[in-house]
């Protein structure tokens, strides 16, 4: 990503993680496809585990944002043994975090799970999938991990083919394990859990094998499986910022349905469908923006902080031309999308006013998502974490309230909010949009400052060649005298 032309070399990075992106959801809906053959209160335990499951795997993208980040920094510094190094301790720090979460959520498991409201025989076969899944959550971290090593390097293909074997890995088993085909007994949801578990642990022993072996731009050398608290820090220095991003996208997305839930089932129907179908966008616009991640990580690292900028202003006006004629599609055929979901008159007309409010934005969104890989490339991840903060939780929320209700009350407490307009439903979406566009205002302005242009890796950092003689040995570069 550091010479040559810009576009096609992000698309080339950019559309094997669209893949890998919408292969993410195959596990989930072949689950919840296959257990719908069991009964509805299976189909409802595995829908509850979504938000509780999204919440670990943000906690895998914080560690995994730091490892592309300093990754492509050290190979666009052609540091290659530095950048290994990340690797090793990347796979350390998700090994342990994944074991401690995996052991806490499987001690607590009956108290997380009336916690979220399970109850009665949704209980029991929520309890039956969650004993399982938390067995396979290390796999699910290292997977993570040797995504972003290999993304860091310039290498999205490699864990993109890994995903769809594995996918389709447990869409084969789900039926023999759900529904007792062949030999094996029905286990319902616990089947499902177990088809995971097989399948992703089949991908995380590939990619291990894979790192080992080298020969995809970063090596796992098991001698640098040692603890080192310098890199280690820096993980989770650069990381924790990304994974309240994820916590602050999952709370925001559950407390916007609950300001839909008291204008009827026609507009919960609507905003479900209306979400999945902007979901496309985000996969689109993430994918891209991880690709942006990967190229201003490399040209920082090679220091030509130009460049990197040029790389987040090419996928993201890529990005949302793309989003622009999606929407635009959108707009016209708006009755035909949303009845291919829903034939109801009502959700039709709900989920028109929906696309008609909202749709014209979402080049917007994808826009800030794309600049905030760039951040996130240059190791700004707090800068992302605000970003995403004053989204959701300033130019949304707040806007939706007063838009949308007339009086509010506030929970815990005799206070009332009396003065919103109370519109109705059409403020929640007006509500995403006027967010998206002040986000993009904000989010264009503060790249623009250049505040992110010096990377977090420093020459005291680096591993450089010394020669003596003939030969060439590594050894530490001293720390370069500063003024201050």
């Amino acid at each position: 990503m550091t010479t040559g032309a810009i576009a096609p070399k992000l698309l080339h990075l950019a559309w094997p993680l669209v893949a890998g992106n919408l292969l993410q959801t195959v596990y989930n809906l072949a689950d919840l496809f296959w257990v719908g053959r069991v009964s509805s209160e299976a189909v409802a335990a595995v829908s509850l585990m979504f938000p509780l499951s999204w919440m670990f795997v943000s906690t895998a993208m914080g560690i995994t944002a730091a490892t592309i980040a300093l990754v492509s920094q050290y190979v666009g510094a052609d540091d290659d043994r530095q950048a290994d190094r990340v690797v090793a301790q990347t796979i350390l720090l998700t090994l342990v975090v994944s074991a401690a979460l995996a052991t806490l959520g499987w001690l607590f498991r009956r108290e997380l799970l009336s916690l979220i409201g399970a109850e009665g025989q949704v209980f029991i076969e929520a309890l039956a999938y969650i004993e399982v899944i938390f067995l396979a959550l290390p796999f699910i971290f290292l997977f993570f991990a040797f995504r972003a090593s290999l993304q860091g390097a310039g290498d999205t293909k490699t864990a993109m083919w890994l995903m769809v074997i594995s996918a389709g890995l447990n869409v084969v088993l789900d039926p023999f394990f759900i529904l007792g085909w062949g030999p094996f007994p029905a286990w319902g949801t616990r089947g499902a859990a177990w088809a995971t578990f097989i399948s992703r642990g089949f991908a995380t022993a590939a990619g291990i094998y894979i790192l080992l072996r080298g020969g995809f731009g970063v090596r796992l050398h098991v001698s640098d499986l040692w603890p080192d608290f310098t890199l280690l820090r820096k993980l989770i220095d650069v990381g924790y910022p990304a994974t309240l991003d994820g916590w602050t996208r999952s709370f925001a997305a559950v407390t916007m349905a609950a300001f839909v839930t008291p204008f009827g089932t026609a507009a919960i129907a609507a905003y479900g469908i209306g979400i999945r179908i902007m979901s496309v966008s985000w996969s689109v616009a993430g994918a891209v923006g991880q690709a942006t991640a990967t190229g201003v990580g490399q040209n920082l690292g090679a220091e030509t902080p130009d460049r990197a900028a040029r790389v987040t202003w090419v996928g993201t006006g890529a990005t949302m031309g793309f989003l622009f004629g999606a929407a635009a599609i959108c707009i016209i055929f708006p009755e035909t999308i949303i009845g291919v979901f829903d034939s109801s008159a009502d959700t039709i007309a709900e989920g028109r006013q929906f696309l008609y409010i909202i749709a014209p934005f979402w080049a917007f969104f994808g826009g800030t998502m794309v600049i905030q890989g760039g951040f996130r490339g240059a190791g700004q991840t707090k800068v992302a974490l605000a970003l995403s903060f004053l989204a959701r939780w300033v130019f949304r929320v707040p806007v939706a309230i007063v838009l949308a209700f007339s009086a509010v009350s506030i929970p815990g407490t005799s206070l009332v909010f009396d003065g919103g307009f109370g519109i109705g439903v059409e403020g929640v979406w007006l509500a995403f949009s006027i967010g998206a566009f002040l986000t993009f205002l904000l989010a264009t302005f503060w790249f623009r400052l250049g505040r992110w242009t010096e990377g977090v890796i420093e020459e005291a950092d680096r591993v450089v060649p010394e020669f003596t003689g003939s030969e060439e040995t590594e050894t530490e570069q001293p720390p370069a005298e500063t003024e201050d």
